[in-house]
């Protein structure tokens, strides 16, 4: 538990994990006298008093009531086809039941419990040279079919195995959701406000020479395909969230990019007050080491997977993307790796398997460069569809399975 005392523009905060009366008076007392130790904060906004909150069905009894037999029967269910298939397997299944309650002396009072199962397997053949790999996350356990699961990374595994050469360069390409949403979750994470503001982002506008005032970002202007609709809801089905912010005020649904444009940015109290633009906050999804990111919504089309191999003369398709690292902030270009599964599409059918990539990419040109789109899927807490892009750029090869 923390606890944050305030004083004038003077703040301290202080934790602890027992919960007895004594240990609570302890700790409330730390608070106080740090925060009378603290330099003021110019930034220091008032707290917000009683909110009314959404009520997302985030919790579910399957998962809390998860046994250790349930546990060893979803792995009995990876395990025994991969070795089945004379193939190695490696995963984890994780499940957790949380709560995060937040009050505050203004009557405020947020509370909000959930729910999370995480399974995922890598599956490689005897002699490593062939890999599969596949993810689920739910908020009901009794969405995860681990069998069904592992049988795309058995597919992926058996069919990758004696990979070729292609030459590096731009190709289309079809990235199925774990290929694309460390990107677009590192987009996200570069559209604050006070960022763009400060010239600090991809979304900073840029000033005439000799001028002042003016818009400093790139709020209401087209920037993606029109198809692109980024959002958040925590009242989503398939991926619900904390109704607050980690502050505790209320959360709905807000629209980020519509239409291709910026319609939203995240933003601070402080920053909002001083810019004289609504407080846009992101739900609460956990701090410091164990916290999330944000949550993000990409709406989709009717395209499965199939359709858009069908309708692809020459491209590649990507099982995911990994060890993504940033190249240029302001242009928002990373590097990384394919992995995993990486397949050459010929004439609308997968024609072989290849050797992996390295990529530079930035998800503003990714998209801008929207093909197709397909149903959103649950990973990682979000919602992601699959997507045909053209002009996908690898850079170089790599040895990586």
């Amino acid at each position: 538990m923390s606890v944050q005392s305030t004083f004038g523009k003077k703040t301290g905060v202080a934790t602890i994990n027992e919960f007895d009366d004594a240990s609570l008076m302890k700790v409330v007392k730390r608070s106080e006298e740090l925060a009378k130790l603290a330099p003021e904060n110019p930034e220091n906004m008032p707290l917000f008093g009683k909110q009314k909150y959404n009520q997302p069905q985030s919790a579910f009894d399957s998962t809390t009531n998860i046994t250790p037999d349930d546990r060893a029967q979803a792995a009995e269910n990876s395990i025994k086809p991969s070795k089945a298939n004379k193939l190695v397997s490696s995963g984890f299944l994780q499940d957790s039941t949380t709560f995060v309650a937040i009050m505050n002396s203004k009557g405020l009072f947020a509370y909000n419990q959930a729910t999370n199962v995480d399974f995922t397997v890598t599956i490689r053949t005897e002699d490593g040279k062939g890999s599969g790999w596949v993810t689920r996350d739910y908020s009901d356990f009794k969405k995860l079919n681990t069998k069904e699961a592992s049988q795309v990374a058995i597919e992926k595994s058996i069919g990758s195995s004696g990979a070729k050469e292609l030459e590096p360069g731009k190709y289309t390409v079809i990235l199925e959701p774990a290929a694309s949403v460390q990107l677009l979750n590192n987009m996200f994470g570069s559209m604050n406000q006070r960022a763009a503001d400060e010239g600090r982002s991809f979304l900073s506008k840029k000033q005439e020479d000799g001028k002042e005032g003016g818009p400093t970002n790139l709020l209401g202007e087209k920037l993606f395909d029109e198809r692109v609709h980024i959002y958040s809801d925590p009242m989503n089905s398939e991926a619900p969230t904390a109704p607050f912010a980690g502050d505790g005020h209320s959360v709905g649904k807000t629209d980020w990019i519509k239409d291709g444009k910026i319609v939203n940015m995240p933003n601070s109290p402080y920053w909002a007050s001083k810019t004289g633009v609504e407080y846009a906050p992101t739900a609460y999804t956990g701090s410091g080491l164990f916290g999330g990111p944000a949550q993000i919504i990409m709406a989709g089309g009717n395209d499965t997977l199939e359709d858009m191999i069908k309708d692809t003369r020459r491209g590649i398709l990507v099982t995911r993307l990994w060890y993504i690292r940033a190249l240029d902030p302001q242009t928002l270009l990373y590097t990384g790796l394919t992995r995993d599964g990486t397949f050459y599409i010929e004439n609308g059918k997968i024609k072989y398997p290849i050797k992996n990539f390295r990529f530079n990419e930035s998800p503003i040109v990714m998209l801008n460069n929207i093909e197709a789109l397909g149903k959103p899927q649950r990973i990682n807490g979000s919602m992601i569809p699959p997507m045909k892009i053209r002009d996908f750029t690898f850079s170089s090869l790599s040895d990586a399975v």
